[in-house]
């Protein structure tokens, strides 16, 4: 999904340049990449962070500079250690027609037959890599959890083959795995111990 962000250019220097900026509720940014030179711009503050909330870090940011338009997506932000405000932000122009690679969230959904008898979730992997074209670009990849069972694990090579785009994460890294309910487990030990 597109989107666009009002943007405007701006003097890369002095430092005081960036700083009014902020006073403003603009943050200053960088625009580089595909059929574009290195770019100062600045971007409204509220704009952007209601982007960020909306339509998450993945998606394809149009962005109008100097009458032409860029398709780009988010490369990276900085916050302000003290404020954790949004102080700098660097865009990616993008060829639309050309695989790219992000990072895509991972999110545990339903409840684990598992759970409910007792057994404890553990989720090891919150992040995959993907690659696709920027429009098909995943923010989050569900994974249903529902059936999965005390002992059992999913891993990436049990997610199913999506149309759209490619899982770059190793297929043997696990992603979530119930694990045996703790007084059952403390139970084994003791009749291990007894037995030893």
């Amino acid at each position: 999904m597109s989107v666009s962000l009002e943007v405007k250019t701006r003097a890369l220097r002095p430092r005081s340049v960036r700083n009014k900026l902020r006073h403003e509720g603009r943050i200053p940014g960088i625009v580089n990449g595909y059929k574009i030179d290195s770019t100062a711009i600045s971007v409204d503050g509220q704009e952007f962070k209601r982007l960020l909330r909306e339509e998450g870090l993945n998606a394809v940011v149009g962005l109008t500079i100097d009458g032409v338009n860029y398709n780009t997506l988010i490369h990276q932000f900085t916050t302000d250690t003290f404020t954790r405000e949004i102080s700098h932000v660097e865009f990616l122009s993008v060829d639309m027609t050309e695989v790219t690679e992000v990072e895509a969230e991972i999110v545990l959904i339903g409840e684990a037959a598992g759970v409910k008898i007792g057994g404890s979730l553990t989720q090891n992997l919150y992040n995959v890599i993907v690659s696709a074209t920027p429009d098909k670009l995943p923010e989050r990849i569900e994974v249903d959890i529902t059936d999965l069972q005390v002992g059992k694990s999913i891993t990436i090579a049990d997610l199913p083959v999506s149309e759209d785009y490619t899982i770059i994460t190793d297929a043997v890294e696990q992603i979530c795995a119930i694990s045996e309910p703790r007084a059952k487990a403390e139970e084994e030990e003791t009749e291990e111990a007894a037995a030893e």
